[in-house]
């Protein structure tokens, strides 16, 4: 390591932290410093520096936060394994654009689902919403005028088992991020908030609390999700209070808790006064089990959308409050966004309540199943977690392969997926292992190409990169 550090730093004004900084990418770029290195304790290094110990500790934040250094409990911070970057939305765009033009290229990034004639009901539908009433698209919303679009939505989650639900319990957002924003903001009331997450995670409920300035801490999961005693034990060190999960489809990895396990941890919930936000817009298919909000309905927030049934483009989404919570969360949706829009509204309303909406859905499914049983055709001789009523694969990666080498080289042959590393915290590890969407914007016959050419990356492991 000392001979990155001559005599001084290099040569560049402003503050020492960020020349420290700056000296480790120059030794990683030159390939002085290689993946895997580990760099000296903060405390050697600022005697070697003569700089004092915060300084290198401010440096080495910073780049654990960029991804350049992964740190690690007990054993020290090392040059992390160069990731795949997490693609914007510019970037996903061109490539979308790219696949159509291209049948070499297919994202397996996000879900999209297959148009079983959503696209032409959306379409009359907006053109019904242009003959509103002047009254609607001159004048802000009230709250009585989303009446109709939250009875809409009521009917429209009857199958859920919810507990005791009311329309006015339900607020509506701007897609299911944006209800998760909403629900954190009426729940994070503390000076110094700690939220809760699996230690793999739907990176949103990070990004969201993090934006709120809490601290996030994991949670270790097992086969059935969230590892109870683990979860006490964070609770009893950290304070925490609230803890956001995805019970019925765990995003990435597609774990379902079963009701044994929910119980186990509502126990612990409500010994310690921990209130529960539960994600569940991933799920396609029947509920397997009753929500958090239907055993705890005073501890539980629920969050859904319509983005993985019908479709993402109008980004409408429910925010469920626990009883005797709606007016806290009515609060936070009004002091934030106000509402959504009179247009956007009305057209929710008449989506929700035509009875073509339901049998859409319903071909949905069936439709994405299809393609879900094409990857588990082509893939099923590796370690592979699916249920074709959810629109994405968990693959665990064989030996041989990292997560990040492997998304690589999938996308050189027009391959788009999630790694692992994009869904584990800052400071958390993430095991080899991919997501694969379903892409119903694609033909059977492409999409099956794409699992092919995973098939022949999995089977054939480079050299440089074996173990």
């Amino acid at each position: 390591m000392s001979t990155i550090w001559p005599d001084t730093l290099v040569e560049k004004t402003g503050p020492k932290y960020k020349r420290v900084a700056d000296t480790i990418r120059l030794a990683i770029k030159n390939d002085t410093l290689k993946i895997g290195s580990k760099l000296p304790p903060v405390r050697a290094l600022a005697y070697q520096l003569s700089i004092t110990p915060g300084t290198v500790a401010r440096a080495y934040t910073i780049l654990t936060n960029e991804g350049v250094l992964q740190a690690e409990v007990g054993r020290g911070t090392f040059v992390a394994e160069h990731k795949t970057p997490v693609l914007d939305d510019v970037w996903s765009r061109d490539f979308h654009l790219a696949e159509l033009a291209n049948p070499d290229h297919v994202s397996l990034f996000s879900p999209r689902l297959i148009d079983v004639g959503q696209v032409g009901l959306i379409r009359e539908i907006t053109r019904k919403t242009a003959d509103m009433d002047a009254f609607s698209l001159l004048n802000y919303p009230t709250r009585d005028a989303y009446k109709p679009v939250r009875e809409a939505a009521l009917a429209w989650l009857d199958d859920l088992l919810l507990g005791p639900l009311k329309e006015s319990d339900i607020v509506l957002t701007h897609g299911g991020q944006n209800a998760i924003m909403t629900v954190l903001q009426a729940l994070l009331t503390e000076a110094s908030p700690v939220v809760m997450v699996e230690d793999l995670s739907y990176a949103g409920f990070r990004r969201a609390a993090e934006m709120l300035r809490a601290n996030v801490v994991g949670i270790p999961m097992d086969e059935h999700g969230i590892v109870p005693a683990a979860l006490e034990t964070v609770i009893r060190k950290t304070g925490a209070r609230i803890l956001c999960t995805s019970p019925e489809v765990h995003n990435p990895t597609g774990t379902f808790t079963p009701l044994n396990r929910r119980k186990e941890i509502l126990d612990i919930a409500n010994r310690h006064g921990v209130q529960i936000v539960e994600d569940d817009c991933y799920r396609m298919g029947v509920a397997r089990a009753p929500t958090y909000r239907a055993l705890a309905p005073e501890l539980g927030w629920h969050v859904t959308s319509i983005s993985k049934s019908l479709t993402p483009a109008l980004r409408v989404g429910f925010a469920i409050a626990p009883v005797g919570r709606a007016a806290d969360l009515r609060r936070a949706a009004e002091y934030s966004y106000f509402g959504l829009a009179q247009p956007l509204a009305e057209i929710t309303r008449l989506l929700l309540s035509d009875p073509r909406s339901r049998d859409m859905v319903k071909n949905v499914r069936a439709e994405m199943a299809k393609y879900v049983r094409i990857a588990v055709n082509t893939l099923g001789g590796y370690e592979l977690r699916w249920d074709d009523q959810v629109p994405f694969l968990w693959l665990n990666l064989p030996s041989g392969w990292r997560a990040a080498a492997f998304t690589r080289a999938a996308e050189a042959k027009g391959v788009q997926l999630r790694s692992a590393d994009e869904f584990a915290l800052r400071d958390g590890r993430a095991p080899n292992a991919v997501r694969i969407a379903i892409n119903g914007h694609v033909t059977l016959e492409r999409f099956e190409g794409a699992m092919l050419a995973l098939l022949t990356l999995l089977d054939n492991p480079p050299e440089q990169i074996s173990v």
